[in-house]
């Protein structure tokens, strides 16, 4: 009589061990894929004039990535998924885009490797925030201390060091006023447990400036004209922005006045082959000061012409850029020379 109990108590805890394999805890997988509009592709659009030179630039691909996954509880946001991850280049892989976005089929570089979060009893909705770069950034505040939707909204990377300056044009993030059926382009939901899929496509933070000179054709060394003659000799973007800038909000960036030190490009200097015309870009933090009321990018350059020493003639050209646009501009300006340069030069020279 035991051995027939022992037996059925036996096969109930098989029946229940089954019941128990039979229905496992089934993880949910949240899939993040990123993108990039790529260099030869209309996908420029959005973030370059039409005609933009840059549309044929070849850029490093990113190599680091920060994901900031944000969870909605009501009004509360707090960051549900933080992730500081090393990419590899080689998995970047050319396709065509099929987001949420209106440039479906549009080139875009993706990143071909799964970047995966398993959703098990929590199914958060929120947002998400992305920033890469092709070297390591360091952020104000730091990346751990991040946990909540202001901190995110306001975190900003450092410039200053000369490894971020010279690879401005290669860091990528997600605007945050970049919208989409009124909200924030890169919205989920998982709250009823499917599997998600998010294609997010990312944009430059730094603005192209675009920067073009001419000297008038009779003003040009010539032997009847020596005396008179122009040539431009130096010219360099000075004081550009070097500090802490805006992760997501990358045209807010802003200063009480036009910055008295920064950055430094130099454009051209003693190149016998650009004297008379040329054309040359850079990437910059664009910031605005303020100015009669109206809000200004602030252009420091240095131009010398025939050789001068000193400071030479220091324009500063105030373009104007909309701070609440989503994407950074292409920023132009046209150098017409028709007289040799000094620091109390009265000849208009430039038109932007």
């Amino acid at each position: 009589m035991k051995w027939i109990y022992k037996q059925i108590i036996f096969l109930l805890l098989a029946v229940t061990l089954v019941a128990c394999q039979e229905e496992p805890s089934r993880p949910y997988p949240f899939e993040l894929n990123l993108c990039l509009p790529a260099q030869n592709s209309a996908a420029y659009g959005p973030r370059r004039a039409i005609g933009d030179p840059g549309c044929d630039e070849i850029f490093a691909l990113p190599k680091y990535a920060y994901i900031f996954i944000m969870k909605q509880d009501g009004a509360t946001w707090s960051t549900w998924k933080k992730e500081e991850m090393i990419l590899d280049v080689e998995k970047w892989e050319k396709t065509t885009y099929s987001g949420v976005l209106n440039d479906p089929g549009n080139d875009i570089y993706k990143y071909n490797k799964k970047i995966q979060f398993l959703l098990a009893d929590d199914k958060p909705k929120g947002k998400i925030y992305v920033i890469c770069s092709n070297k390591r950034l360091t952020f104000t505040p730091s990346f751990t201390s991040v946990s909540n939707l202001e901190d995110v909204l306001n975190l900003k990377f450092n410039t200053a060091p000369d490894s971020i300056q010279k690879n401005l044009q290669n860091i990528y993030s997600t605007p945050y006023n970049y919208t989409k059926y009124g909200d924030y382009y890169c919205m989920y939901d998982c709250s009823e447990g499917n599997t998600f899929v998010v294609d997010l496509l990312l944009y430059h933070v730094a603005a192209k400036v675009d920067i073009k000179w001419n000297v008038q054709e009779e003003k040009r060394i010539n032997k009847a004209d020596r005396e008179n003659a122009v040539r431009l000799t130096y010219m360099e973007a000075r004081n550009l922005f070097n500090g802490d800038a805006y992760c997501f909000k990358p045209m807010r960036n802003e200063s009480a006045t036009k910055l008295a030190t920064g950055a430094t490009v130099k454009i051209t200097e003693n190149d016998e082959g650009l004297w008379w015309e040329g054309r040359s870009y850079f990437y910059t933090i664009p910031y605005t000061i303020t100015d009669d009321g109206k809000q200004y990018y602030p252009l420091q350059m240095t131009l010398k012409t025939n050789g001068s020493a000193g400071t030479g003639y220091q324009p500063t050209l105030n373009l104007r850029i909309d701070t609440a646009a989503v994407f950074v501009p292409w920023l132009r300006a046209n150098f017409n020379l028709s007289a040799p340069l000094s620091a109390g030069t009265p000849t208009k020279t430039v038109d932007y």
